[in-house]
């Protein structure tokens, strides 16, 4: 085994860990197209990412409804946010970015928020006792090893630093123009079709 050339392919390459990744017009397509994607975890192995900026039908009330949950007259206003597309992967399991961090029994910490994919978090919110900031989503975006770094070499992604205004104050149809804006880029600057000189 040789883990000292393991070492340095992973000290040499980019961690997108806890950065937004915002889809190039054109280079990417499908579920994912027009998409700021919450990087949560980047390693050798791969990386997870959460959409953040595509709300589905579903409210968080709904959704914790859905799962016999009991609404609390505490839960407030966020039972009418929407739950977010997070990515094509296990869209039947939920995912919650949350601030503050908390004690969740399956949470991972990501700097000053957390990824937390139990129950425990959810039955707060029903209760209104849950984290004063949060985003659910169903799904997520995942790439295999190397992956990831394949596309941003292609540059299919733009990465810029993730702020919890953006995740959790930024209406979502407004996410993509905010986070090009800390890159001090204007959107009518990308080109999304061919032949427009």
């Amino acid at each position: 085994m040789n883990s000292s050339a393991k070492q340095s392919d992973a000290t040499s390459s980019v961690n997108f860990s806890q950065q937004l990744l915002l889809a190039m017009p054109g280079k990417v397509s499908g579920n994912l197209a027009n998409t700021v994607i919450y990087v949560c975890e980047h390693t050798d192995q791969g990386a997870l990412g959460l959409v953040i900026n595509r709300p589905t039908d579903l409210t968080v009330g709904g959704l914790l409804q859905r799962i016999d949950l009991d609404l609390s007259l505490e839960i407030g206003p966020v039972q009418d946010s929407p739950v977010y597309f997070g990515g094509p992967v296990q869209t039947d399991r939920g995912f919650v970015l949350h601030a503050p961090v908390g004690g969740y029994s399956s949470s991972i910490q990501l700097g000053d928020v957390a990824l937390t994919t139990s129950r425990d978090v959810l039955q707060d919110v029903a209760q209104g006792k849950g984290p004063e900031q949060l985003l659910i989503t169903l799904g997520y975006a995942g790439w295999g090893a190397g992956q990831l770094e394949s596309e941003m070499s292609q540059n299919a992604w733009l990465n810029v630093g993730a702020t919890n205004d953006i995740l959790f104050k930024t209406p979502s149809e407004n996410m993509y123009q905010v986070a090009l804006a800390q890159l001090g880029i204007d959107p009518l600057m990308l080109a999304g079709e061919a032949g427009h000189a």
